[in-house]
């Protein structure tokens, strides 16, 4: 049930914001310090940071309504939070800079890649 409430979770956080930046990728400039530069640029973030976040949160949401589906749709969801989450970390600190925005990343996404791995396992 932990698993299910989680994977509810963060698909409730994930498809939304998903959504939101493939609708308005220009938010991101200030939100994350993330702006598009070209029309190529802005269809990347609208992939990127739209259609992969929101292909997260409708995983997620699938593993929270299809049980038997739930343990891998953890261990793929803590692969993808460790992959963001590690290498968010190893950029901030070969940048030398931990922005508020990068700070509130790396403790989503490493916290999530605990929660999904310790609900896999049991």
């Amino acid at each position: 049930m932990a698993a299910r409430i989680f994977l509810a979770l963060f698909g409730i956080f994930s498809l939304p914001y998903g959504i939101y930046c493939f609708l308005d990728p220009g938010f991101l400039a200030d939100f994350a310090g993330v702006a598009a530069t070209s029309t190529t640029g802005t269809v990347e973030l609208k992939a990127m940071y739209g259609g992969l976040q929101a292909g997260f949160g409708a995983l997620a949401l699938f593993g929270a309504l299809r049980p038997a589906h739930a343990p891998t749709i953890l261990l793929a969801t803590a692969f993808q939070c460790a992959g963001l989450g590690s290498f968010r970390l190893m950029g901030a600190l070969s940048a030398g800079e931990l922005s508020s925005y990068t700070t509130q990343g790396i403790a989503f996404e490493l916290a999530s890649t605990a929660i999904a791995f310790l609900l896999w396992r049991s």
